[in-house]
């Protein structure tokens, strides 16, 4: 095919589209409100991934010393829980850390419930902080630390906490939300691709008749396919970028409420730059292939004259 009749089928691909008015316009809608609605789910789903993400970065292993613990033996149990190849970090906090900090956590209440525990009567013990590299090795972990119990003669740690049974609930929750994300992303990325295909369908199964004397008069089925494969692909790029448009005007949007909301702030969306790159193009390309396919798929029948 010589570049002079590919810009023929593009500006064919162009005018079919003007040509054919209303059928172009329904062709394009149901593009967008398919990719529309596969795009917000899969903003949800990304949403909930990176929450239930936090949640478990948040998971860490409290081992709690005895209160006679000297200072080179903690240094000693900190190094070696440290050199654990799970582990990313440790942080050791002082009784009085651990006083100061239940205060804030407590709040107003905390006042009245703390009031007269000083320095001298701190009930706290000194703990160590650890954080892993990756949260579901959480329960292994904290049995290794209390193995570490066993190795030294003075029995430096009182007991290690890391929410035994609501940690397993929650990697059980949070492995099940992306599973169940993933089948409903999947099932209505093929429904989109379905609903679209048949609407572009119907505004082919219209023009029957101007394919039918193209194909009579002597046109090649690559000559008479190519202006509707670009018009299809026209008709998906069209319909996927007002999506994309609409899809992200909409998320900035709901990020400055949930910005400007201090109870909603916690929820910690994920920011636009960090998603609209790899979405824009999976929806531009997807609404384009799924133009194609249904453009050429649709009157393979009709070149058979």
């Amino acid at each position: 095919m010589t570049f002079n009749t590919f810009l023929r089928h593009v500006r064919e691909g162009f005018k079919n589209i003007f040509r054919n008015g209303w059928m172009s316009v329904a062709s394009v809608t149901s593009i967008i409100v398919s990719l529309l609605i596969l795009g917000v789910f899969i903003m949800l789903v990304l949403n909930v991934n990176s929450l239930a993400d936090q949640a478990d970065s948040q998971v860490e292993v409290n081992v709690f010393l005895e209160l006679n613990v000297e200072q080179n033996m903690r240094e000693t149990l900190q190094k070696e829980i440290a050199a654990m190849p799970e582990i990313s970090k440790t942080t050791f906090v002082t009784k009085a850390q651990g006083l100061e900090e239940l205060r804030k956590d407590l709040g107003d209440s905390g006042k009245e419930l703390l009031e007269g525990f000083d320095k001298d009567s701190n009930p706290l013990p000194d703990k160590i902080v650890v954080e892993v590299i990756e949260p579901t090795t959480v329960p292994f972990v904290a049995e290794k630390i209390e193995k570490l119990n066993t190795l030294h003669p003075e029995k430096p740690i009182l007991k290690v906490r890391y929410g035994k049974g609501t940690v397993e609930t929650l990697f059980t929750i949070t492995k099940l939300i992306r599973n169940v994300g993933f089948i409903f992303v999947a099932g209505l990325a093929i429904m989109s691709m379905f609903l679209i295909s048949n609407t572009i369908r119907v505004t082919i199964l219209a023009r029957r008749r101007e394919i039918g004397i193209m194909k009579l008069v002597g046109a090649t089925n690559f000559f008479i396919r190519w202006p509707f494969f670009i018009e299809g692909a026209l008709i998906g790029l069209i319909g996927s970028l007002i999506t994309v448009g609409i899809l992200f005007t909409g998320y900035q949007r709901l990020l400055t409420a949930v910005q400007g909301d201090i109870a909603l702030n916690m929820l910690k969306l994920m920011p636009l730059e960090g998603i609209w790159i790899q979405l824009s193009a999976l929806l531009i390309i997807l609404g384009m292939l799924v133009g194609i396919v249904g453009s050429t798929l649709s009157m393979r029948k009709f070149l058979k004259v």
